[in-house]
């Protein structure tokens, strides 16, 4: 069986990628009970299904991101930086406040270090589309922790920052 810190993190995966705690739950209980698999087939598993449980939600997402303009994202400014005394919690937040591709497609390619191309399989659309999808992710991700630490943005920031963010992803 896996550890019970393993348990959790798979719990905490689900629900990042659905953000519905009960069928996260019922994901995590799916895969401790599979005892012979790995962590990393186990976590593989887990977003898999995960995924297929929000397709729906996920589609309708992916249309949204194939719309939306990178720029439109909002930034904080270019000398903010994580506060230390940011925590787990602080981070499910911000993560939950972003709409549903964006969100899986940053957690798949930067959190879970999937490659774009695996990553495109997972969510059924083109790799093209995932890449749009983390950066966007990754902007309203930094965007929600400032927020948190009560800063303003502005125009200005969002292109300067939407530019860095293209380059830091290259």
């Amino acid at each position: 069986m896996l550890a019970d810190h393993a348990a959790a993190e798979l719990y905490w995966l689900a629900f990042l990628l659905m953000g519905h705690v009960d069928v996260s739950v019922d994901l995590t209980v799916d895969a401790v009970s599979h005892p012979g698999l790995a962590l990393a087939l186990s976590r593989r598993r887990v977003m898999a299904k995960a995924l297929a449980a929000v397709r729906d939600e996920l589609i309708a997402s992916a249309l949204r991101t194939a719309w939306e303009a990178c720029e439109d994202s909002p930034v904080p400014p270019d000398n903010w930086s994580l506060d230390p005394k940011t925590t787990k919690v602080d981070i499910e937040h911000a993560l939950l406040a972003i709409d549903l591709f964006p969100r899986c497609a940053l957690l798949l390619t930067v959190f879970e270090d999937i490659g774009l191309e695996d990553a495109s399989a997972l969510l059924d659309v083109d790799a093209e589309l995932v890449r749009k999808g983390q950066i966007i992710g990754l902007l309203e991700l930094t965007a929600n922790l400032a927020k948190t630490e009560d800063f303003q943005l502005n125009a200005t920031n969002r292109q300067e920052s939407h530019l860095i963010a293209s380059y830091a992803l290259d």
